[in-house]
């Protein structure tokens, strides 16, 4: 584990509708899920309670990049809904890459047996397991954390 920074980190995978958030022990030994934040005005806030309960150290917002490595709408909103975290908290907030965490967190469920349907309300959690193991397997092979820190909100001048 050398260069791992130990300590709790939170992985947050956006959406639309629902905000998946997943937590890994101290070690980085093991991704679970947490909850399902519905989104709305106060999604940024329950975050923080989550990140508060768990004593995180880092948030790992994951950026919904297209498969070309392009920018899509929503890499335009996680990267908002990121810095919004940074401005709101004194925790740092780092976004990496989550290219196919969501499509990886749908065949999961669905070699456990779990429809589409039954697993809309779990998803987003397990999307959020998939981009937080990602970034803990890249921190550890590289000694350098995942991704980049989200910058706050530029205010409008």
């Amino acid at each position: 584990m050398s260069g791992f920074r130990p300590g709790v980190r939170l992985g947050i995978d956006v959406g639309k509708a629902r905000v998946g958030v997943a937590r890994c022990d101290r070690d980085g030994l093991l991704a679970v899920p947490v909850e399902t934040v519905p989104r709305g005005e106060h999604s940024v806030a329950r975050i923080l309670e989550l990140a508060a309960e768990y004593s995180a150290m880092e948030l790992l917002v994951g950026l919904p990049i297209s498969l070309s490595g392009g920018e899509t709408a929503s890499t335009a909103d996680a990267r908002a809904f990121a810095a919004a975290l940074t401005a709101a908290s004194g925790i740092d907030v780092r976004l990496v890459d989550e290219r196919l965490s969501t499509v990886t967190a749908h065949a999961a469920l669905r070699d456990a047996g779990r429809s589409q349907r039954s697993s809309r309300r779990i998803v987003d959690q397990v999307a959020a397991v998939v981009l937080l193991q990602q970034a803990i397997d890249v921190e550890k092979s590289t000694g350098a954390p995942a991704g980049v820190v989200s910058p706050e909100p530029q205010e409008p001048v």
